[in-house]
Parts: structure tokens; C-alpha cells; sequence
């Protein structure tokens, strides 16, 4: 491996063995030092005084270059294999109008102004959004989720264990489902046992998958390693992908991890829940996202100082206005916070003041970066009929005040104003029913108004309506009634006989002389008659509608 590095930056294979031998043999940076070192204190005496360029220097300068301070300062430490300090040499600088009269004399110019380093094995983060570079590295450092990471929970037990079963998170947006997973691997008692693989269901087909599921088999096979495949937006994935899961699931060849905002219910195959266990995440709390967000504040290798290119000062006032506000998301938190520093940030060099001076974040600029309040709402999806439930269930509780802000939630979030006019009408029916007929009435004249009007102007008619319903005497006798005729029926009590041949109608003359409406009274002219029955002979006493003849104003 190491004598591979060596010839692909252009290094002879004696030379690269020497080094090899000289410092080791299990480290290509000692190595590379070595060589540069002996090469440099060690000259030939009898070489060309005016040699052409050495063959490795042009791809060992693209490769890296090591400090100058390491062999002269004798308080820097000693550099490791793992993670040197480097520079960031360009082959060409296509601004530089300096005279280079050999191409020694232009890396030499190069040396002395040399990049920012970075440390090698990795990559510079500060383009990735906040929410993504503070993501937490193990579950310990996870904020929030008591349920679920508590030190008797499923979860942290299985970690202490080491048997980590296939999971599917459910929860909100920005609860933290793709960083548990994330987290999980890194926080288990034997992490050679396992490979982390992601995938999301937005970007990947069944080709993809395929894929993944096959070079899981092979490793746990060949390795014993068995894989954590991670599943973002799984819902997506329809059933024949779902399908393809299950085998390796069975076998123990991945431990699946699925992550979706979707009611797993509806959204994933019986099989897959079956072999998984489903883990529901919950919004995050003010006091946690107020963690959250003082955790990047004061974070100077990965926080918001690394976003803005200088020192930030939140103020107690921004924290708490946006962890009040973004309606436990941290992602939406983070984010707005990032944009908030960045308008500070710009505000800054706008007044031209020092480099070394602070950004400060006041709640104005959180607002300005938040724009509107976070509304947590799909009309296509469980949020879209929870809403709904509460409109219902407060207009049935008689509370117009939950019901009017139930409804400006709908509202607010984007809600069709049709659809709440008809369940409306609905309930009208159904909750109000015979105890306010006028009810009816009310909401269908609702409907109407907002078919003309449409939104904004047909707010207040959904309100007017609403309010109305919510305060109108309450009965369920109608409901109930058809409800139990339903259900006689459906079961065949009565084995749904025909009509009693008193109750048809008899339009021709052969229907009469079969007896068709024989022997019918007709009420208006009898209106005392009470003989006549209505209902087939097996439910004659059968009663649907509980209606007293008394007043009553709930049932």
C-alpha cells in the first residue's frame, strides 16, 4: 500500500524502497520526508551542477507540501500518519504577472505564501449548512428524544450490547431522525462490526438498492461485517422496493435503518414493520433547540463562526425568540441562525469596521431570517386530518375558541377553504343534527359564499360557521339511526325482505290486481290511524332513531 502512494507520486521504486526501509515501512508521510530530507542534506557531489527537474517534484507539489516549521520550530509537535498539517499548493496562478524565469523559481515563489492548511483525511465543511456540520457524532451528544435514548430505552441498550436491530424513525421534519442514525454506528461497543451505507428514496432507484443489498450480502460473507443501511424519506420507495429489504433483513446481512415524516401505517408494507421497530420522534423542545443553537454559537471549529469568517455574539433575546418559533425543527432553528449571523456578518463589513470585531445577532435579524413562523401542515398527508380531527372535535365539545383556531391553523397552512366547508356541512348532520336544523342551512350557505368569495375574503365565512356549530345544541340521534339501519342491513337481519305490498306503488293496472298498494292507508285522511306498519314483518318493533317527543336539546 504504502510503496503504491510512493510510485504514484512519481518516485523511483529504488528510491521509494529505501525509504520504505529506512523509516519502517508503515507510513507514507515518514517516508515522503525521508526522501525530501535526504535529497536535500545528502547532495551528490558529482551530479550535474544544473540537473533537469527531478521527475516526482511536479506531482509530489499537487500531492501536498509539507510545513517548513515542522523541521525548524522546536515547539511544533511531531506530525502524525493520520493527520498531517498540509498546504494547498496551485499549479498556476493566472493573476500572477511575476516573472518565473524556471519552473524551480515558480514553486519557490509558491512556497513562500502558502495556502491556509487544512488537516489531511479532511475536507473543508464550512460550505455545508449549519444543521449539517453540527449534526451530533455519537448519540450521547443528541439533544432531546429522552424516550428514546434514555439509559433503560431500547435503543441505549441495544448500543451497550452491541445487537442493533432495524429501526424506522418516525417524527417531524428536523427531529433529529437522520442524525440518530447517523450517530448510532459511532457509538456502538464494536464499530468494526459494522459498514454504514445511506441511501434516500428521493434520489435512488431499484438498481441502487439492488446494489446496496448485494454488496451487503458480500461483505457479510467475506468479512462478517454486517451493514447499517440507512433509508432516508423511505416512504417513497414503493412496494416491490420495500420488498427487496426483507430477505437481507431476515438474514441478518443489514440492519436497516428507515427514516420517514409518513405515518408508517400507511406508508410502508406489513412485512417490513413487521421485521422492524418503529421509534416515533417528537418536536423538539424550546429548552432543547435554545441548546441547540448556543451549542453552534459557541462551537469555533464547526459553529457559526466558521460560517461567517468571524467571531458571533447571539443575543439571550435571538435564542429565545427562534427556539419559541420554529416549532421543534431544529433544522429550521439552525438554519435561520446561520442566516441571522450572516446578515450581522454583512453589516459588519458594511460599516467597515475591523476584522477581529464581533458579528451580533439580535432578534431582528432572527426574524428577518425566519420571515414567517414555521407552520408544520401537509395537506396530503397525518397533519392534514389531525387538524381537521381538532376543528371537529372542538366544534363537538362546544368550544368556539379551539374550533376558529383550529380552523386559522388550516387556514394559514394552506388548507382548500372548500374542503372545511364541506366537512362543515358535515358535521352540521352528523353532530348537530334534528337539535338545529338550521344548522344545515348555515353550512351550506358557507359553502356557497366561499365557492363565490374564495380566499382571503372567506375566512371570516368559515369562522361565522364555525363558531355557530360549535355553540348550536348538539344531537347524534340521526347519526346513530342510520348508523344501526346500515349495519341491520349489511348483516341481513330480516333476510332484506321485499317491500309489504301495501307501501308499492301501483302505476298500471296489472300491478293493482296483484294487490300492489292494497289496503294503504293514507295518513292525511286518517290521520288518527296508527295500525298501519311501515317496516318488513321480521323488524316490525325494530326502533332506529331515539327521538322523545319531548324538546330536547342533546341526545
Amino acid at each position: 500500500m504504502e510503496m503504491e502512494q510512493l510510485l504514484s507520486m512519481g518516485f523511483s521504486s529504488e528510491l521509494a524502497a529505501q525509504a520504505l526501509a529506512a523509516t519502517g515501512g508503515k507510513s507514507t508521510l515518514k517516508a515522503t520526508e525521508w526522501i525530501l530530507s535526504h535529497k536535500s542534506s545528502n547532495p551528490n557531489p558529482n551530479q550535474n551542477p544544473n540537473p533537469s527537474p527531478p521527475p516526482f517534484q511536479p506531482k509530489l507539489d499537487r500531492f501536498f507540501h509539507l510545513h517548513t516549521k515542522l523541521s525548524t520550530s522546536p515547539s511544533s509537535p511531531e506530525p502524525t500518519a493520520t493527520a498531517p498539517s498540509i498546504h494547498t499548493v496551485p499549479e498556476h496562478d493566472p493573476d500572477d504577472d511575476s516573472t518565473t524565469p524556471s519552473p524551480h523559481h515558480n514553486k519557490r515563489q509558491k512556497l513562500q505564501h502558502p495556502k491556509p492548511t487544512i488537516q489531511l483525511g479532511k475536507t473543508d465543511r464550512t460550505h455545508e449548512p449549519l444543521s449539517e456540520r453540527m449534526r451530533p457524532r455519537t448519540v450521547f451528544e443528541v439533544v432531546g428524544q429522552e424516550h428514546i435514548l434514555g439509559n433503560n430505552s431500547l435503543l441505549h441498550s441495544a448500543i451497550d450490547r452491541n445487537r442493533i436491530p432495524s429501526i424506522i424513525f418516525w417524527g417531524p421534519p428536523g427531529t433529529g431522525k437522520t442524525s440518530i442514525a447517523k450517530s448510532i454506528i459511532n457509538s456502538a461497543q464494536d464499530r468494526s462490526m459494522y459498514r454504514f451505507v445511506s441511501l434516500s428514496a428521493v434520489t435512488c432507484g431499484v438498481k441502487d438498492v439492488r446494489d446496496a443489498v448485494e454488496e451487503a450480502r458480500k461483505m457479510r460473507v467475506k468479512n462478517n461485517k454486517r451493514t447499517l443501511l440507512f433509508v432516508d424519506e423511505v416512504h417513497r420507495f414503493n412496494k416491490s422496493q420495500q420488498d427487496s429489504f426483507l430477505p437481507v433483513i431476515e438474514d441478518g446481512s443489514i440492519v436497516f435503518m428507515g427514516a420517514t415524516t409518513e405515518n408508517p401505517s400507511f406508508h410502508l408494507i406489513t412485512p417490513l414493520l413487521s421485521r422492524c421497530r418503529v421509534l416515533t420522534l417528537n418536536p423538539i423542545k424550546p429548552h432543547h433547540i435554545e441548546t441547540l443553537l448556543k451549542r453552534s454559537a459557541n462551537d469555533n471549529e464547526k459553529g457559526l463562526s466558521q460560517s461567517v469568517g468571524m467571531r458571533v455574539d447571539v443575543k439571550d433575546d435571538a435564542i429565545d425568540f427562534l427556539s419559541m418559533n420554529c416549532d421543534g425543527d431544529a433544522r429550521v432553528a439552525l438554519n435561520a441562525l446561520e442566516i441571522a449571523a450572516t446578515t450581522a456578518a454583512a453589516r459588519v463589513a458594511d460599516n467597515q469596521l475591523e476584522q477581529n470585531d464581533e458579528a451580533v445577532v439580535t432578534v431582528d435579524d432572527v426574524k428577518e431570517a425566519l420571515q414567517c413562523k414555521h407552520l408544520a401542515y401537509d395537506k396530503a398527508g397525518e397533519e392534514h386530518y389531525n387538524l381537521i380531527s381538532a376543528l371537529h372535535k372542538s366544534m363537538r365539545g362546544s368550544d368556539a375558541d379551539a374550533a376558529i383556531y383550529w380552523l386559522a391553523r388550516m387556514l394559514e397552512g394552506g388548507e382548500e377553504p372548500l374542503y372545511i366547508a364541506r366537512r362543515l356541512i358535515r358535521f352540521a348532520s352528523e353532530d348537530v343534527g334534528l337539535a338545529d336544523p338550521l344548522a344545515l342551512n348555515q353550512a351550506v350557505a358557507c359553502y356557497q359564499a366561499c365557492h363565490f368569495l374564495g380566499m382571503p375574503e372567506c375566512n371570516v365565512i368559515l369562522a361565522q360557521c364555525a363558531a355557530y356549530l360549535a355553540l348550536a345544541p348538539k344531537s347524534i340521534s340521526v347519526y346513530r339511526a342510520i348508523g344501526a339501519a346500515q349495519k341491520v342491513v349489511r348483516e341481513s337481519v330480516g333476510q332484506n325482505e321485499g317491500v309489504p305490498l301495501h307501501l308499492r306503488n301501483a302505476p298500471t293496472k296489472l300491478m293493482k290486481e296483484l294487490g300492489y298498494g292494497k289496503d294503504y292507508i293514507y295518513p292525511p285522511d286518517n290521520p288518527s290511524s296508527s295500525t298501519q306498519s311501515y317496516l318488513p314483518p321480521s323488524l316490525l318493533g325494530y326502533k332506529f332513531l331515539d327521538w322523545p317527543d319531548q324538546n330536547s336539546t342533546q341526545q
